[in-house]
C-alpha cells in the first residue's frame, strides 16, 4: 500500500471511529469530514482494509438509506445494529437524531419519556 492510500485510509478510519453511538454518517461526510471530498465511492473500501474493527455500520448512502440490498443479511446486520444503538427508521430510511419524525406528540410536546 502507497504512502498516500494509507495516509488517506487513516484518516477514513479515524473519522468512521469518531460517529457516536447512534448517530450516522454519510460516506460523503466521512470523507468530507477526513479531508478527502469527492472521495465518497472510496470509504468503504478504505473501511474495509482496517486490521482494527470499526463501527462501519453507522455509514450510510447519503438518502440516509442502507447501501445493502433491502432484505440481505447485511442489509438486516446493520439495520439490528442501529436500531440496538437507538437509531430510528421511518420507510427504509434512518431519521436524523434531531428530526421530529417518528416522535409522538407528547414526545414533541414535553420531551423524551423519563
Amino acid at each position: 500500500m502507497s504512502e498516500t492510500q494509507f495516509k488517506f485510509d487513516k484518516a477514513i478510519w479515524k473519522t468512521v471511529s469518531s460517529i457516536k453511538r447512534g448517530g450516522v454518517m454519510s460516506y460523503g461526510q466521512v470523507a468530507r469530514i477526513a479531508g478527502y471530498p469527492r472521495h465518497a465511492r472510496m470509504v468503504s473500501k478504505a473501511m474495509s482494509r482496517s486490521a482494527e474493527p470499526l463501527p462501519w455500520y453507522r455509514v450510510v448512502k447519503s438518502d440516509r438509506t442502507l447501501a445493502f440490498e433491502v432484505g440481505s443479511t447485511a442489509y438486516h446486520k446493520q439495520k439490528n445494529l442501529l436500531e440496538k444503538e437507538g437509531v430510528q427508521f421511518i420507510g427504509g430510511k434512518v431519521v436524523p437524531v434531531d428530526s421530529d419524525e417518528g416522535k409522538d406528540l407528547d414526545e414533541l410536546l414535553w420531551g423524551p419519556p423519563e
